[in-house]
């Protein structure tokens, strides 16, 4: 998958492709310094959403488990 800027994400809705839940939109992304890729994007959570990539009120998206990244959303794949 082609590697994106961060600023590309903002305003994209995120959607999990194992129960087609919209997850929300990106809030933020974290990014390797040395490398300069991005290694996750960050979706504001919801006290229904937990699991092992959810911390606090946030739902951490690791890159490998982007799938697409369209115009408007991104697909996920997460349990």
């Amino acid at each position: 998958m082609e590697m994106k800027k961060g600023l590309d994400f903002k305003h994209k809705e995120v959607v999990n492709i194992q129960n087609a839940k919209r997850l929300g939109y990106v809030q933020d992304v974290t990014a390797d310094f040395e490398s300069g890729k991005i290694k996750e994007i960050i979706v504001p959570g919801s006290n229904k959403f937990f699991n092992i990539f959810s911390t606090g009120n946030e739902i951490v998206i690791p890159w490998n488990s982007i799938k697409v990244i369209g115009e408007d959303i991104i697909l996920v794949d997460i349990e």
